[in-house]
């Protein structure tokens, strides 16, 4: 018995057994994933966003900052590395872990506190990033505004400031270890922990013709150092790599160093040490107002403090 195959019957023969055809080659050449996306999780206070005055003085955040120089350094070595910034200008350990104690900079900036505070926010960020190495690091900058505002105090004589910042690493070593825990619970496998420690913007004031100030100048490298040994501390316990910023910046190297072909020339003096020198060249502690004095680091100084954080990351970021 012959089969007749009309002209239609016959096309849909045809189609049926291309389709076929090209469903066994897309089984066989499935078409390429998308390669996954990877992210650099910045956190802390201002430093973390780049915060530098403009020539008015006001604080803007910048795309000048260590997070923004790190990741160009280290964006080349892990394919679609993204940045997200979830730091906050004013921020203390305090303020980082419960949400209060900042509301006027959390007003101004943009600062990410879903869930209640900085750290609730990080923390839902890395819970929903948990893939192996999907979130490739996580750095962080606090401590500072804990004791910013001791030099204030002092008017009030040496003792007032001591007092102030005792306070002040008092909450850092309660509040630190309670943020970096949080933190290394929700990481994912494969994410790189980074923090870093503080460096010394009251060395300026060894430069004031204010005896008081001078002497608050010459203290402050040690309440600094006490700072930058709890921050260790922490560090050490909780799995985070401690990017030396303060070796960075000099801040303990008080070698003078002469005065010549510099800014500082116009103090008067022949010399300086070279964390005053270095303190004045990296941040806008000696600029002249309304941009200075300002506690924050300058583009150059923000370059720096990458390079320290680059300094402790493993080879393959």
């Amino acid at each position: 018995m012959k089969v007749r195959l009309t002209v239609g019957a016959l096309a849909l023969v045809i189609a049926l057994a291309s389709g076929v055809a090209s469903a066994a080659a897309r089984a066989s050449h499935p078409h390429p994933r998308r390669p996954p996306v990877h992210y650099y999780l910045a956190l802390g206070d201002s430093l973390s966003v780049g915060y530098q005055p403009n020539h008015a003085g006001v604080g803007v955040e910048t795309n000048q900052g260590y997070a923004n120089d790190l990741y160009t350094t280290i964006r080349h070595k892990v394919k679609d590395l993204r940045l997200v910034k979830l730091g906050c200008p004013g921020e203390t350990t305090t303020s980082m872990l419960t949400g209060k104690g900042n509301a006027a900079s959390a007003r101004h900036y943009h600062c990410d506190r879903r869930g209640g505070s900085q750290l609730r926010a990080a923390e839902a960020f890395l819970r929903a990033h948990r893939a192996r190495g999907e979130v490739a690091l996580v750095t962080l900058d606090i401590g500072a505004n804990d004791v910013d505002g001791c030099a204030a105090d002092a008017s009030q004589g040496i003792a007032a400031v001591e007092g102030c910042v005792s306070k002040g690493i008092t909450s850092i070593e309660t509040n630190t270890p309670k943020i970096l825990a949080g933190l290394r619970r929700a990481a994912g496998p494969g994410t790189t922990l980074a923090a870093m420690n503080l460096y010394d913007p009251v060395l300026a004031d060894e430069l004031s013709t204010d005896s008081s100030q001078q002497q608050l100048g010459a203290l402050s490298v040690s309440l600094v150092k006490s700072i930058n040994t709890a921050i260790a501390k922490a560090d050490r316990a909780h799995g985070f790599r401690t990017a030396d910023v303060a070796a960075a910046f000099s801040t303990y190297n008080m070698t003078p160093e002469s005065t010549a072909g510099t800014p500082l020339a116009a103090t008067g003096m022949s010399s300086v040490p070279t964390d005053v020198a270095d303190i004045c060249g990296l941040t806008w502690m000696c600029a002249p107002p309304p941009v200075g004095p300002n506690i924050h680091a300058n583009a150059t100084g923000y370059r720096l403090i990458a390079g320290a954080f680059r300094a402790v990351l493993p080879k393959r970021l």
